[in-house]
């Protein structure tokens, strides 16, 4: 009989945000896998190790940092294989997945490769842009508006119209892609209404006005944009 594979939410990076189910699941895995940067660095086992048994398997899978799809695909690729190999002797294995699986998730790929040949169960986690509305304490959305979420790293003419045509806006993934966001704010009279995150929930978390925002921001930064089409005041 194969084991069961679990896709773990762990959050937006506090590991008081994590849930009780993810945190009894990691506590009782004997085999766990999640993502690794090149540096030897995994910002999801960090959120969870306080809750890794000793002794526990670990399956570190390195995602190479580059704007090329193979590289990163090569690694799910052998990720997956990897993981394949504990299923298929009969043990579960936990995944562990920064904020939520299925929302920019690394764990969706895994998903796609083992999903129909194995049972899986996902745990979903707090999302980054609910994470950061609480940093900023301001809704998201208020009665009908709409929310758009876009990534940063559209071309700069696709993620102005989006933005224009939006009613609430969160556009991750900013890093070196924010002063093109802060151009396109900008050009529309955004700016008032705009307000940058960047790690969001850590102990280094910086919020403030987009205005205020420095040149340079990390890969884990977002800017909300609420443009008081239907006040919540």
């Amino acid at each position: 009989m194969n084991g069961k594979l679990y896709g773990i939410g762990l959050g937006p990076g506090d590991p008081e945000l994590m849930t009780l189910k993810a945190a009894r699941l990691i506590k009782a895995a004997t085999c766990i896998a999640y993502p690794m940067l090149e540096t030897g660095t995994s910002f999801a086992r960090s959120i969870a190790q306080d809750h890794i048994a000793d002794g526990v398997r670990e399956i570190a899978i390195e995602i190479p940092m580059s704007v090329a799809r193979k590289p990163a695909q090569d690694a799910y690729d052998k990720g997956a294989e990897e993981i394949r190999a504990v299923l298929e002797v009969g043990q579960d294995i936990v995944v562990l997945c920064e904020g939520d699986p299925f929302f920019y998730g690394s764990f969706m790929y895994l998903f796609s490769r083992l999903s129909e040949d194995f049972e899986v169960q996902i745990v979903p986690g707090v999302n980054s842009v609910s994470a950061c509305a609480s940093v900023v304490e301001r809704p998201l959305v208020a009665r009908s508006e709409v929310l758009t979420i876009v990534p940063a790293t559209l071309p700069a003419d696709d993620l102005s119209e989006k933005i224009a045509n939006a009613e609430a806006i969160a556009v991750m993934k900013v890093g070196r892609h924010l002063n093109k966001v802060k151009d396109i704010l900008a050009a529309q009279n955004l700016m008032d209404f705009a307000h940058y995150v960047e790690r969001a929930t850590l102990p280094n978390q910086k919020a403030m006005p987009l205005a205020d925002a420095p040149d340079v921001a990390p890969y884990f930064s977002m800017i909300l944009v609420s443009k008081g089409n239907d006040p919540w005041l």
